[in-house]
C-alpha cells in the first residue's frame, strides 16, 4: 500500500507495512484521507538524521513574499491521532530504522504517538525500538535529497517552509479488510 507526499519540493511515495503495523498504518491513512496533513509542514530537518512533520500547530501558506508559517488550526500542538489522545508503540522485529528513507512515528516517549512523523537520512539505529517504523520511501529520492541540503534556523526550522501540499492514497488494503485494532 502506497501513499504520495505531495511536498513544496515534489512528490515523495511511501510504502506502507500495513501488514506488520496495522494500527500504525490505520492511524497514518485516515489523517491523510481526511486532509489533515495538508498545508502542514516538514517543520524539523537534519542533515544526516532526519526530516520530521505532521504538527498542525506549523503550517505554511503563501503569500506575496513566498511561503511563509503560521500557527495552524487543525488540532493541538503537537498533534492528535484519530482516536484524539496518543495511542500505544507497535514494533515490528522486521521494521528498523536500517536505512535511507525509513518513515516512523514521532513521539515524546513511550506510547505517545499520535499525528507526527519522520523519515531518516540515513541508517539510525539507536532508533529501533524507540520510534515506531512503519513504512519507507520508495520513490522521489531525489526530493528526499533536496530536503536534506534545505537551509535551516532556529530550532531546526527550515528557512524556507518544505510545505506538505497534500497526500495521496494510491490503494487502501485497510478499507477492504474489516482489520481489528
Amino acid at each position: 500500500m502506497s501513499v504520495s507526499i505531495v511536498t513544496s519540493l515534489g512528490r515523495l511515495k511511501v510504502e506502507l507495512e500495513c501488514d506488520k503495523v496495522p494500527k500504525l498504518c490505520y492511524n497514518f491513512l485516515a489523517l491523510a484521507g481526511s486532509g489533515y496533513y495538508d498545508g502542514l509542514t516538514f517543520h524539523r530537518n537534519l542533515a544526516e538524521f532526519m526530516v520530521q512533520g505532521g504538527d498542525p500547530y506549523v503550517a505554511a501558506r503563501e503569500t506575496e513574499d513566498g511561503i511563509e508559517y503560521y500557527k495552524g488550526t487543525n488540532g493541538p500542538k503537537g498533534g492528535e491521532s484519530i482516536w484524539g489522545a496518543n495511542f500505544d508503540d507497535h514494533f515490528h522485529q522486521e521494521l528498523k530504522h536500517h536505512e535511507r528513507g525509513v518513515l516512523s512515528m514521532a513521539n515524546k516517549g513511550a506510547n505517545t504517538n499520535a499525528s507526527q512523523f519522520f523519515i531518516t537520512y540515513g541508517p539510525q539505529s539507536h532508533l529501533d525500538n524507540v520510534y515506531c517504523a512503519f513504512g519507507k520511501v520508495v520513490d522521489g529520492f531525489e526530493v528526499l535529497d533536496a530536503m536534506e541540503k534545505v537551509k535551516v534556523g532556529k530550532k531546526n526550522r527550515p528557512v524556507d517552509p518544505i510545505v506538505i501540499k497534500t497526500m495521496l492514497i494510491h490503494a487502501n488494503p485497510l478499507a477492504d479488510q474489516g482489520l481489528t485494532i
